[in-house]
């Protein structure tokens, strides 16, 4: 009777474990973000260091203090990314991260075709929000517009344990 009782509190005890771990994970650690109404979605001009507002609405967005990657924000615009590729920097970036199914209106699967299949661009936001981690904006044809953030080259190899060299900015926590 008693390798029945610590049976049935073991079975019980990894389901609850891993119903805590699902959640603490998909719905746990993110909060909506506060608008800021001209400063949600910017922009790095071309030659530029310094971000800049573009034209924007229905902004939505999401956090976790547990991970930098883990932002993403959707939004409309009037602008065209034909026109803002004329003023603001592209990104390499065709991939975007995904999101929490319950977020709904970021579908990191289309937005990436769209990305590959040119209905969409990318541009840098903003490089090194935080180290090694850029924040990315694509908009489309039709003027939907998402954020995320990215691992750049420096942060990959900082998270992977490569070197990192010379080309990076030193990270914030070295001297500690």
């Amino acid at each position: 009777m008693t390798g029945k009782i610590l049976s049935i509190i073991l079975i019980v005890s990894g389901l609850a474990a891993g119903l805590a771990m699902y959640y603490l994970q998909v719905y746990g650690y993110y909060d909506d973000v506060t608008a800021r109404p001209g400063q949600d979605v910017m922009l790095l001009p071309i030659g530029g260091e310094t971000p800049e507002p573009i034209a924007y609405g229905d902004f939505t967005a999401i956090d976790a203090d547990s991970s930098p990657i883990r932002y993403r924000a959707c939004f409309t615009t009037p602008r065209k990314p034909a026109e803002l590729a004329q003023l603001y920097q592209l990104s390499e970036v065709r991939a975007p991260r995904n999101a929490p199914g319950w977020f709904d209106c970021f579908d990191a699967a289309r937005l990436g075709a769209a990305l590959r299949d040119g209905a969409a661009m990318a541009f840098l936001a903003e490089a090194n929000i935080e180290f090694g981690v850029d924040r990315i904006v694509a908009v489309t044809e039709d003027g939907r517009g998402y954020i995320w953030h990215e691992l750049n080259n420096c942060g990959e190899k900082a998270y992977d344990g490569t070197i990192v060299g010379d080309e990076c900015p030193p990270r914030p926590d070295a001297g500690q």
